[in-house]
């Protein structure tokens, strides 16, 4: 890096040389954009007495890279952890030197002759990516941001880098974020450890480290009861990796990353039954993962080899295999692609839902389709799903598909509609639509999915780049507070043009098409998704603990605590996501 900066420095063609050093789809190390907002000044950084302080921050905090962090210094890291759980910590460096090599590294924590190996901890620099802001009315997310100059931008933490060893700058705060995943049979009681950091040209500096592990155990991420459904884009891997699309490369880069939404408790696998579904919204549009051709004589042909390589790497591979979504009957623009022999073209049908030719399409492919996936041994496994439809559409697409098979699964992500929800296995309502009681409960005893999504549309709860940090473990929270089975959001790698260094779109607000980063390289907004759901997961078990024992009134206290997690509310307690979130940890911790 240092030579690249010398050369830029000798060279009078300044575009050139960023050009040079700037790679346009960077797995490794990169540098980062400027940001330009008000920052402390040389003179304020220069008045530090010691040159270079590490200390223990929060993680509800994304600090600013060129500012001095406010931090009430302790070298001593404090949590309560169950078997099994993974928790965050986030350590803040701030330096008015340059370092050069800068590493940090965990020892074993100990409990006695009990270990929790440093192999069960990760640390990540965290890097900053540049955001910009709700709309001017800070209502929403959701609006054209073509025009980048008119959007209030800035460099944001939220990257938790793969890179072990990088220089830091001077006059700038490093934040350094730690994860434990305690094992599922780590003996309880208290583990105690160090986080050093190192570099070059100082001393070692040391953090304490303290856990202590509680007597209850968190399920693997598997068996979690959460239904979590965040829509996988495969196609913005090939296009930021630069491989062939479904090639083993192709494969092979995705595997670290949906490994990432495994580990979450990812229960759906995202495929894409036809070109466009979502009219190319995104920076890589999905095609269709089954081609579909018509013979001369008129009768059709299908071919499921992506979408059967897709599957089974999902399934065999990554371990998610509760249900296959297939998306779309009612895409947002009505034109259906298919092969044509007769003309050796790709033609279109443009129909809508209640024509004829609608279910000429539609229902010679079901047929075929629910043949192919009884014979793969998925047809109770897979689901026929919509999104943000109308109730009428969706009415004429449910009569192709029960005239196709009947015993098909059909999901909503929409509206609540009661003329249909029986219809639907799986109905996804938006954030602040409820369920009625009494549909619920039978749609529970039925055996049916009922969650509620988040989009560009919620100023608050969210979790783009700017959201606050506790957000994403607020919105865990609401889906058990709300009586939902779980929650989904609609991208989790729909890559930006150069997600690492900028994570703004044309579209919506920064952030809102993914949480992970190619590398692949998780999020604070990922990690405190995780910190939710297993929340979700530890007040289901402890409700079913308290229940059982007969504790009253420890179950009270943890209802009330829950309830909270509405809009009505955060409404009535006036307290931030932050707050919330922090005092529900104590409640957990307590019981």
């Amino acid at each position: 890096m240092k030579n690249t900066l010398i050369l830029c420095a000798l060279l009078t063609l300044g575009p050139v040389c960023m050009a040079q050093q700037t790679e346009k789809y960077p797995l490794g190390d990169y540098q980062e954009l400027t940001d330009t907002k008000p920052h402390d000044s040389e003179e304020v950084w220069n008045k530090l007495k010691i040159p270079t302080q590490l200390s223990w921050g929060s993680i509800d905090v994304r600090y600013n890279k060129l500012s001095i962090p406010e931090v009430a210094k302790t070298s001593r890291w404090k949590a309560k952890a169950w078997k099994g759980e993974r928790v965050n910590a986030q350590a803040v460096l701030w330096t008015k030197e340059d370092l050069e090599d800068a590493t940090v590294t965990v020892s074993d924590l100990k409990n006695g002759s009990s270990v929790i190996p440093s192999s069960a901890i990760t640390t990540n620099f965290v890097r900053y990516v540049m955001t910009d802001e709700l709309s001017k009315d800070r209502t929403t997310g959701c609006g054209n941001r073509e025009n980048k100059a008119e959007w209030d931008s800035s460099l944001v933490a939220d990257v938790l880098d793969i890179v072990k060893i990088r220089d830091i700058q001077a006059r700038t705060t490093q934040p350094v974020w730690m994860n434990v995943w305690v094992p599922s049979d780590a003996r309880p009681g208290k583990y105690k450890g160090t986080l050093t950091f190192s570099a070059k040209n100082i001393q070692p500096m040391n953090l304490q480290v303290e856990i202590e592990v509680l007597n209850h155990t968190l399920p693997e991420p598997k068996d979690w009861k959460f239904n979590l459904d965040l829509w996988q884009n495969p196609y913005s891997v090939a296009r930021y990796y630069q491989v062939p699309l479904w090639s083993k490369e192709h494969f092979d880069a995705m595997l670290p990353i949906m490994k990432m939404l495994a580990n979450a408790g990812q229960k759906s696998i995202t495929t894409s039954i036809m070109h466009k579904p979502w009219a190319g919204q995104t920076e890589d549009h999905f095609d269709s993962m089954i081609f579909r051709m018509k013979k001369v004589d008129g009768t059709w042909v299908y071919d499921y080899t992506i979408f059967d390589k897709w599957v089974e790497f999902m399934m065999n591979e990554v371990g998610i295999k509760d249900l296959i979504s297939c998306y779309t009957m009612i895409p947002w623009a009505l034109t259906f692609d298919y092969y044509d022999q007769a003309t050796n073209r790709v033609q279109f049908v443009n129909t809508k839902p209640g024509e004829a030719a609608y279910a000429d399409y539609w229902g010679s492919f079901l047929k075929d389709f629910s043949r192919h996936l009884r014979e793969k041994g998925w047809f109770n496994i897979t689901a026929i799903s919509m999104d943000e439809r109308p109730m009428e559409a969706m009415r004429e697409a449910i009569k192709v598909i029960k005239q196709a098979d009947p015993e098909f699964k059909i999901t909503l992500a929409g509206n609540y509609h009661p003329e249909i929800q029986a219809d639907l296995y799986y109905l996804c309502i938006p954030y602040g639509h409820t369920f009625p009681e009494d549909v619920k409960a039978a749609r529970e005893k039925n055996g049916q999915i009922s969650t509620y999504y988040t989009c560009c549309a919620e100023a608050f709860p969210n979790t783009f780049t700017f959201s606050a940090p506790a957000e994403a473990t607020w919105t865990a929270l609401h889906a058990i507070a709300g009586n939902y089975d779980g929650y989904l959001r609609w991208a989790v790698n729909s890559w930006v043009a150069d997600p690492l260094r900028d994570s703004r779109f044309r579209t919506w607000a920064a952030g809102d098409t993914y949480s992970i980063y190619p590398g692949p390289r998780s999020s604070i907004r990922f990690e405190r998704l995780v910190e939710g759901i297993q929340d979700c997961e530890k007040i289901r078990i402890l409700r079913e603990e308290l229940s059982a024992k007969g504790a009253t009134s420890k179950l009270e206290k943890l209802n009330k605590a829950v309830a909270k997690f509405t809009p009505e509310g955060l409404s009535a307690t006036q307290q931030s996501a932050t707050e919330m979130v922090n005092e529900m940890n104590k409640v957990l911790d307590s019981l």
